[in-house]
């Protein structure tokens, strides 16, 4: 039987040990130090984006990334450090600035509460409103609240769907994510599999049913009730998260923790649920 190796650390002065392999925040979460991230997520490789998960780490000149840094012997982390704190006050604030709002953005609202970022910081003037793109009946993209956290190309492309049809254009501030000459997403190599929406943090993408819901103030998430089930369309064995508001289902996600979707969904899992709240009688009727 092969001995897992192991790898000991200092963090916030408590010594730990940890598999070989782990990422500096993984070590973290195990000796219960909470380290916010935005770009992470649990089913993508690390993008690097967005620098919220920063960490201090002895001997080294710069704050380190703590989502892709691996764990090495000996190694001595400060989790909490004013240098850190400010750090991360810091994403808080220049993320908020490029938002319209961040009321579909709990993870970046989590982080400025607990920096007591200030959302009027860094912002100069009005926020440039970019219209929303609302050419499918499937989802809607809203770029005025796209803070670059790469999750939706990741898991276009390699990470989950390997279709490609999205990517980052664009240098500096003019940096956005596009579909190919900027085309409408029917148009796009896009196959609706809506992956992108359920890991976009905040609001960017979003079903179009939950959009709607919203502008008619008559989403409620006090009132959402979810149901887990298997997809009906064929025999892999997809589970569902059934999210019902009022007696309607108004979105499908699926558990990250799932062996066989670990997350991730088809066009037909994810929105082709309409049948079930289907008007027989009309339909029996035509």
């Amino acid at each position: 039987m092969e001995i897992e190796e192991s790898r000991q650390l200092t963090i916030d002065g408590e010594v730990c040990q940890v598999p070989a392999g782990t990422t500096l925040r993984e070590a973290c979460l195990q000796v219960g130090k909470e380290i916010p991230a935005l770009c992470w997520h649990e089913r993508l490789t690390p993008a690097n984006t967005c620098r919220a998960c920063v960490v201090e780490l002895e001997g080294s000149r710069t704050l380190v990334s703590s989502c892709s840094r691996m764990v090495e012997d000996g190694m001595v982390v400060h989790t909490d450090t004013p240098r850190v704190l400010h750090a991360r006050k810091g994403v808080a604030e220049l993320l908020l600035s490029t938002m319209m709002d961040d009321v579909n953005a709990p993870e970046l609202q989590k982080l400025a509460q607990a920096t007591e970022a200030d959302p009027a910081h860094f912002r100069v003037g009005e926020t440039l409103v970019q219209p929303i793109r609302d050419d499918n009946d499937l989802y809607v993209r809203d770029y005025s609240q796209c803070i670059l956290c790469y999750r939706c190309v990741a898991v276009c492309g390699e990470d989950a769907q390997n279709t490609f049809a999205i990517h980052v254009a664009g240098r500096g501030l003019q940096a956005h994510i596009d579909t190919g000459f900027d085309r409408s997403l029917p148009d796009s190599d896009c196959v609706f599999c809506g992956n992108c929406v359920q890991v976009c943090p905040t609001g960017a993408l979003i079903g179009k049913t939950e959009w709607s819901l919203r502008q008619e103030n008559e989403w409620d998430e006090k009132k959402i009730q979810v149901t887990e089930t298997t997809c009906s369309y064929c025999g892999v064995g997809c589970s569902l998260d059934l999210h019902v508001l009022n007696g309607r289902i108004v979105k499908v996600t699926s558990p990250y923790n799932h062996p066989v979707t670990q997350g991730m969904l088809c066009v037909k899992g994810r929105y082709g649920y309409e049948y079930v709240q289907a008007d027989v009688a009309h339909l029996q009727g035509s």
